[in-house]
């Protein structure tokens, strides 16, 4: 649609409203209604928009560590600008328009805390070297059919599945609740996020959904809404979604594999494939392995955010734990999916599914332009299962090492610059508090009564 199609539509719908959001550190999306006049005044400028989303962390507690917003500053608005080319229709909300924004300073440059626009830059420095970045994410996560209510009454204990046992891949389960997954295809085609694929995955109640290749910053807004939409279609359906990267210790985590590749300008060439070459893969496409293998010690809270990451990234989980590559291998770390000139590409099994889009997008990417900047060689691919090749070291085993790493790390500052890095380290270091600070259930029953 034009910008005046949009405004006409915006005009003439019914509701009176627009919705708009923007993603926060850990890609939740924070937003609000507003009037079609609003709309009308901010589409010419910016919207204020109060920069505590900044200032938070996930369950709105206020950080007390973070420089950028706090007590100290009185929490004043930031200026938000609307992107229109993110216009979309909520299906499941009579149609209601909808815009994701992105924030600024007041200078009007971009915030370098705003995932979004962290994106842009890494974008930017790509699109300098020439290449064109095409990126999809895709998704596990389970289901359960509860209700916030009952999540909270039950404790989070005891919950009842979308459907029990092991049964991936299942054309007999997912017939089982087959409107909910029909409205899932359905609505997020109709709501600009294309859905390649949604199956079953193995465990009670969890399926996989892929989203469609396109260029990153697109392919990030679709991730983020993903998440969103799917809990928003699944509470039609008294149905809870959780993309928690390990709910249960006896059952796999929920994975946000990222798969991604170079093109030319004109977006005509997969930069990636090299008919010529024994395994069909290019010398580029080789830095770009190179500089995500070299750089993923130090960037790891980008793709694995949450303290619950780690306990997906454990030995024989389906999650990687070592710095591997191999050739279409899902026990190592990136794997290589090398094929035809429109197919080959880096998938990295690092990123679970509790990752802000923005970021893992934005991570994979820089990391793999290091490589191609520092011209890199990449060693011999992993044989076998990556779980006992540690050759090139393992991946930090809590957010409290990873996040010591990269809050250290010149690669890190680099990449993301001095700001970014410092105020996403100081978030990580909260989630880390927060949880050293909190009694389990596990210890209460290991030491309650024995101690």
């Amino acid at each position: 649609m034009t910008k005046q199609e949009v405004q006409n539509y915006i005009n003439q719908h019914p509701s009176g409203k627009v919705k708009v959001a923007v993603a926060d550190i850990d890609g939740i999306l924070r937003g609000k209604f507003i009037s079609v006049d609003k709309f009308q005044s901010v589409i010419k400028g910016e919207l204020g928009f109060c920069d505590v989303v900044f200032g938070w962390d996930a369950n709105d507690a206020a950080y007390n560590n973070a420089k950028f917003t706090g007590w100290h500053t009185g929490y004043p608005d930031a200026p938000v600008k609307l992107d229109l080319n993110t216009f979309r229709k909520i299906p499941w909300e009579n149609d209601v328009p909808f815009f994701l924004g992105e924030f600024f300073t007041n200078t009007n440059e971009p915030l370098a805390i705003c995932p979004r626009q962290l994106l842009r830059k890494v974008l930017a420095d790509c699109e300098k070297q020439g290449f064109v970045p095409c990126f999809s994410q895709e998704f596990e996560w389970f289901n359960f059919i509860e209700t916030p209510e009952s999540l909270n009454e039950k404790e989070f204990k005891h919950l009842t599945p979308l459907s029990p046992g092991m049964f991936g891949y299942s054309i007999l389960r997912s017939s089982l609740k087959k409107e909910f997954m029909n409205d899932l295809f359905e609505l997020l085609n109709k709501f600009d996020v294309p859905i390649e694929g949604l199956h079953t995955e193995t465990g009670p109640g969890v399926y996989e959904a892929a989203i469609v290749y396109t260029d990153i910053l697109q392919a990030a807004d679709r991730a983020v809404l993903f998440k969103t939409a799917v809990k928003e279609i699944a509470y039609k359906h008294g149905i809870i979604a959780t993309f928690m990267a390990k709910w249960n210790e006896a059952l796999p985590g929920c994975s946000g594999h990222v798969h991604q590749s170079l093109w030319d300008r004109g977006a005509k060439n997969n930069l990636f494939y090299d008919k010529v070459d024994s395994q069909k893969m290019s010398s580029l496409m080789k830095s770009y392995i190179a500089g995500q293998l070299y750089c993923l010690p130090d960037i790891l809270p980008m793709f694995a955010p949450t303290i619950n990451s780690y306990k997906r990234l454990v030995e024989g989980a389906w999650a990687p734990t070592t710095l591997t590559w191999a050739v279409d291998n899902r026990t190592v770390a990136l794997r290589a999916i090398p094929g035809s000139s429109k197919a080959t590409r880096l998938e990295t099994r690092v990123v679970g599914s509790d990752s802000n889009p923005y970021l893992a997008m934005g991570a994979c990417l820089a990391a793999g332009l290091y490589g191609i900047r520092h011209n890199l060689n990449l060693g011999d691919a992993t044989q076998g299962n990556g779980y006992l090749d540690t050759s090139n070291g393992t991946l930090p085993r809590n957010l409290d090492e990873a996040t010591q790493k990269m809050k250290q790390s010149d690669v890190a500052k680099e990449l993301f610059g001095e700001t970014f890095t410092e105020h996403f380290t100081l978030t990580r270091e909260w989630e880390w508090k927060q949880y050293s600070k909190a009694v389990s259930d596990w210890e209460l029953k290991r030491y309650f009564e024995i101690i």
